[in-house]
């Protein structure tokens, strides 16, 4: 009965199921003799099987599932409120790790699809009904979801991603005991339709990459303009205390005065040095957070930009992204505190008014004076600055294609030519800085002289107003120090307005990447799919290249059946690879459409789809790392032994097998230390990593030998059986692993049909192909 129990409290049975559970056992107790003997005659024939049958199950390692407690609950909440999710389209984009998600991911992450969340400390009985369901973070780095809570009968309702989708009923003291103390509030994110929707509404609610950001830290700002304020204030202390001592202690030998002014004074220093700290302290904070979210902000954009958008030069694209580092500077640098200060002058100038009366007026002249200089010079600074960045990004773009072309530039004899490029780029670099360094200087020498010559000026005033008795020598003598209080912001404008330009440069470059078009836009409701079974069909497509005025592809029109085995040929420039790279969404159609399983793909999350087809492109590009990480990218995590089935397919086995270091050896940057062939075979174990039902090869083979590519095209077929193959290749070798063949020529399909059947009008010379 002990075992009963706890199990009926493990579903969060209530009192009254237990009662009538209780009842009907009593009643049939002959029942439950048999049945009892019936179980240890079942337990005596599982004890006695052979210990060797558990190895007989034959477990898919690509079909494993990994707890993942907070990702298992998005996708739960994601159904429940109807705009479901797969586990792949939740954590596009997000940051991944052998690790489960973190707190601060599931923020992120849920936000991605249109949840808004909010991570607090609250107990379970402090949570109200009406914010049901929250996310419940267990002990032992496990959680649920909290759907329902019965206080009468003591129940809650659950979900437990471990059980799947079900509900499942426990005992709220059960729930209390494990449950840690942190939940996540999560309810939908209200969005407009198109009827009442503009863009600047959905921008405004999303928030602007750099000012919501900023915005985000309006606290800590807050913080920092209270601490000037009162620095500010403060920076009279010691003019006032100088008056004091001129006008009252000297001429009075008020020693006891002097003391008590001195010592008010060093306590005014103290918190002067106290809050010029915390606002230093404040600054770096925010820039801190700032710096953080946004360049994970442009970073996560960069990767989600379409392929179509990709600027054209990646130096010159690298080169702007790194120009936030202007922003950053510019937002946590010297040149903040100073901006802070400007407004305070004029508080200044108003106790110098107080003090001197009219020789207030010659800081403002000053000030004023100083404003005209720098907003003349603004117009070339701005240019000046604007040309010198845009040289900057030339210079990295021939800094990069050098260094990512070494082979080409040396075979070639190219030094000379590249060297040309270079030192053209650096001379101009140097001049544009010239000229903005030469304009900051006759800012900052401007300004440096007009403060020499106020001073001067408010000295030979003041001795007027002496001589007339409406100034003490101690009041002048405060005015001018104060005077350099106030005008010390100004002398740093020059840098101020150079810092500025080079920002507001910055900005606007990354502004105009931030404003590009994405993969997966967040108004965009898309169609989840876990599986595809791999039908496709192109409906009278048409695409061409950005800035290309002839089109890859024209009017291309056919259906592929799940698990057929095609092939798509074609001189080079006929539209092959282009067809590989629209079924795997990378370029849209321009006039038709793709479906896969029926679907638009323009309606399948690119995540989704991407994950259900393994693609090889035709130029390989692999990452500084090992073979196995190189095999496993984009996975966070994932059994070895689909790691090494996936080995064995490709044949990366037979070359990694005689390295020393396996499947851990090092590629290189680009897969350098990899022979072509080698590199393909990492891209072929890729692509079959996850055993997609879907296999999309462009040129699998062209720089294997013909003993490897017969090896190859050996475990592709056993592979490939159940599998959708689009092989796009020149190779008549590889036309074995098909059954029917689809020819291009200029971006036109011109047969498709049985393979045999092409073949013999392509030897009879039916087909027009150029």
């Amino acid at each position: 009965m002990d075992s009963k129990k706890s199990a009926s409290d493990n579903y969060g049975t209530s009192p009254k199921k237990d009662s009538q559970a209780t009842d009907v056992t009593s009643d049939k107790s002959s029942e439950a003799l048999s049945q009892d003997s019936v179980a240890e005659k079942t337990s005596k024939s599982l004890n006695e099987a052979p210990a060797e049958s558990a190895s007989q199950w034959e477990v898919d390692p690509t079909k494993i599932e990994y707890p993942d407690p907070l990702l298992d609950c998005l996708i739960l909440l994601s159904k429940y409120y109807d705009n479901p999710y797969t586990a792949d389209g939740i954590a596009a984009g997000l940051p991944k790790s052998a690790d489960s998600m973190t707190p601060d991911l599931f923020l992120r992450a849920s936000n991605h699809i249109g949840l808004k969340s909010r991570f607090l400390k609250r107990s379970i009985d402090k949570i109200p009904d009406l914010v049901l369901p929250v996310v419940l973070l267990l002990k032992d780095k496990q959680a649920c979801v909290l759907l329902e809570v019965d206080e009468k009968q003591r129940v809650a309702k659950i979900f437990r991603p471990e059980s799947g989708e079900g509900e499942l009923y426990l005992p709220l003291d059960d729930l209390i005991d494990s449950y840690n103390g942190y939940c996540f509030f999560v309810r939908p994110q209200y969005r407009f339709d198109k009827r009442s929707r503009s863009s600047s509404d959905e921008k405004r609610k999303k928030g602007h990459w750099f000012w919501g950001t900023i915005n985000s830290s309006w606290r800590i700002y807050r913080d920092v303009f209270i601490a000037s304020l009162l620095i500010n204030i403060f920076a009279v202390a010691s003019p006032l205390f100088v008056m004091n001592v001129y006008d009252r202690v000297v001429p009075n030998n008020a020693f006891d005065t002097l003391w008590v002014l001195a010592v008010g004074a060093c306590v005014v220093y103290l918190f002067d040095f106290l809050l010029r700290t915390l606002r230093a302290y404040f600054i770096d904070v925010a820039g801190k957070k700032s710096d953080i979210l946004v360049s994970a902000s442009i970073f996560s954009k960069v990767n989600n930009i379409t392929m179509a958008a990709r600027p054209k030069s990646v130096g010159a694209f690298a080169k702007n992204l790194q120009e936030f580092e202007s922003i950053r500077d510019f937002i946590t640098s010297a040149s903040i505190t100073t901006l802070v200060d400007i407004p305070f002058m004029f508080l200044i100038v108003a106790v110098i008014w107080m003090i001197g009366g009219p020789v207030g007026y010659i800081p403002l002249v000053t000030i004023a004076l100083i404003i005209i200089y720098s907003l003349i010079i603004q117009i070339p600074l701005r240019k000046s600055v604007e040309e010198g960045q845009k040289t900057a990004s030339q210079k990295n773009a021939v800094l990069i294609e050098s260094l990512s072309n070494a082979e080409s530039v040396k075979l070639n004899n190219a030094q000379g030519v590249l060297q040309q490029h270079w030192e053209s780029a650096v001379g101009n670099i140097a001049d544009w800085g010239i000229k903005t360094r030469q304009l900051a200087q006759s800012c900052s020498s401007f300004a440096m002289v007009a403060q020499q010559l106020t001073t001067v000026i408010m000295v030979i005033v003041g001795v007027y107003q002496i001589s007339e008795r409406e100034m003490s020598m101690g009041a002048l003598i405060a005015c001018v120090m104060l005077t350099g209080r106030a005008l010390g912001p100004m002398a740093q404008v020059a840098a101020l307005a150079t810092r500025y330009n080079q920002a507001k440069s910055a900005f606007t470059a990354l502004n105009e990447i931030m404003n590009s078009p994405v993969e997966q836009p967040d108004e965009v409701k898309y169609v989840h799919r876990s599986k595809f079974d791999g039908q496709f069909e192109f409906d009278t497509v048409s695409f061409a290249y950005p800035d290309q005025e002839q089109a890859a592809v024209s009017d291309i029109s056919f259906k592929i059946a799940p698990k057929e085995k095609v092939a798509i040929i074609g001189r080079i420039g006929s539209g092959k690879s282009t067809i590989g790279k629209m079924m795997t969404g990378l370029y849209s159609p321009m006039d038709g459409a793709i479906r896969i399983d029926g679907v638009d793909i323009r309606q399948v999350n690119p995540t989704d789809l991407r994950r259900n087809v393994g693609s090889v492109s035709q130029d390989v590009t692999l990452f500084y790392g090992s073979i196995k990480e190189n095999i496993t990218l984009g996975v966070p995590y994932i059994e070895d032994e689909a790691i090494i089935r996936a080995a064995d397919l490709s044949g990366v086995s037979e070359f990694a097998n005689r390295r020393p270091s396996g499947l851990d050896s090092i590629v290189g940057e680009r897969g350098a230390l990899l022979s072509g062939g080698q590199r393909q075979s990492v891209a072929i174990a890729r692509a079959l990593l996850f055993d997609p039902n879907i296999l999309i090869l462009d040129e699998p083979t062209a720089s294997m030998d013909n003993t490897t590519e017969a090896r190859m095209k050996r475990r592709l077929a056993e592979a490939i059986s159940e599998k959708t193959l689009i092989l796009i290749t020149h190779k008549s070798s590889m036309l074995d692993l098909v059954d029917r063949i689809i020819v291009m020529d200029n971006g036109r399909m011109v047969a498709d049909g049985p393979k045999e059947q092409v073949f013999e009008a392509l030897r009879q010379g039916k087909l027009k192909v150029s």
